[in-house]
Parts: structure tokens; C-alpha cells; sequence
């Protein structure tokens, strides 16, 4: 089963400015979930590594205790259209990986932000990271989650 979690919402900005807010500001806007943490030790802050051309490297979460954790490697970096990552918890195995790809569509004077989660079939449903929960109730939890993680984006921008 292919599984996959898409929340899309429109903000008051242009596309550029909404890639922006997304990438460079997503330690401002993030909020940890308990339920979908990244390490037993999280929550740390979310972050996106540059290189000097100030393209996205990685996504990674800095701990309280100063350890930096991995969440995965920036796949497509396209400023005003497109960014995409890979996303594991500690607790995934070398094989489990998913990945999120946000896109930035001009829509009038606002940008659709949508947010396609997906790979989560590569994660057994009886791994910590997934609660035992069945795909429906899994998905729909996390679902959950991006849509608060939105809605905390678009007051950032605000």
C-alpha cells in the first residue's frame, strides 16, 4: 500500500516569500509533537543546514544538549517552487526513510503551500514511530499534525 499524508494550504505571500518562511524561518514556526518525535531525547530545534550559495544541505533538529540529529538530506531545492527532504526518526532502520516535498504554487496574489508526506509503508506498522496504529489512523494522526504545523507556518508569515 502506497501511503501518503497531503495538507495544503494558502498563505498571504509570493511563492519566493513563502519558500522562505518555510526553509530559513522553520525553527520559528515548528511546534514538537510528542507523538512524532525525532529522537527519545528531542524536542530540539528544526533547521535547515545552507552551503554558501545558500542552497539547502539538510534538515536537522539541534538538541537541547548540543548534538545535532540528522533528519535527512535535501533532495530538490528549488527557492519559490519546490523543496524536498528526506525524513527518518532515530528509530528507523537504514531501509525506512520517508520523504516530504512542499511545493509553492502561485495562486492570485496568495501561494498554495502544499505538503505531500509520504513512505510510510517502508515503516512497519508496529514500529514505535507509528504507535501501532492501523495505516488509516496513522496517517490521519500525522495528517494532523502537518495541518497544525501549517497553520503555525501561515501565523509566522503574518
Amino acid at each position: 500500500m502506497a501511503s501518503r499524508v497531503l495538507v495544503a494550504l494558502r498563505v498571504k505571500a509570493s511563492p519566493q516569500r513563502a519558500f522562505e518562511a518555510f526553509t530559513a524561518e522553520i525553527g520559528q514556526w515548528w511546534r514538537p509533537n510528542s507523538m512524532f518525535r525525532f529522537t527519545p531525547r528531542s524536542p530540539g530545534v528544526l533547521g535547515f543546514e545552507f552551503d554558501a550559495k545558500g542552497r539547502g544541505l539538510r534538515l536537522v533538529e539541534v538538541l537541547p544538549n548540543g548534538k545535532v540529529f540528522e533528519v535527512g538530506l535535501v533532495r530538490i531545492w528549488q527557492p519559490g517552487a519546490k523543496v524536498a527532504f528526506g525524513w527518518r526518526q532515530a528509530t528507523f532502520e537504514p531501509d525506512q526513510m520517508t520523504e516530504v516535498e512542499v511545493t509553492f504554487e502561485a495562486v492570485g496574489e496568495e501561494t498554495r503551500v502544499s505538503v505531500t508526506h509520504t513512505g510510510w509503508d517502508s515503516v512497519p506498522s508496529d514500529h514505535v514511530a507509528r504507535h501501532h496504529f492501523p495505516d488509516s489512523l496513522f496517517l490521519h494522526r500525522h495528517g494532523e499534525w502537518w495541518r497544525d504545523l501549517l497553520a503555525s507556518y501561515r501565523s509566522n508569515l503574518s
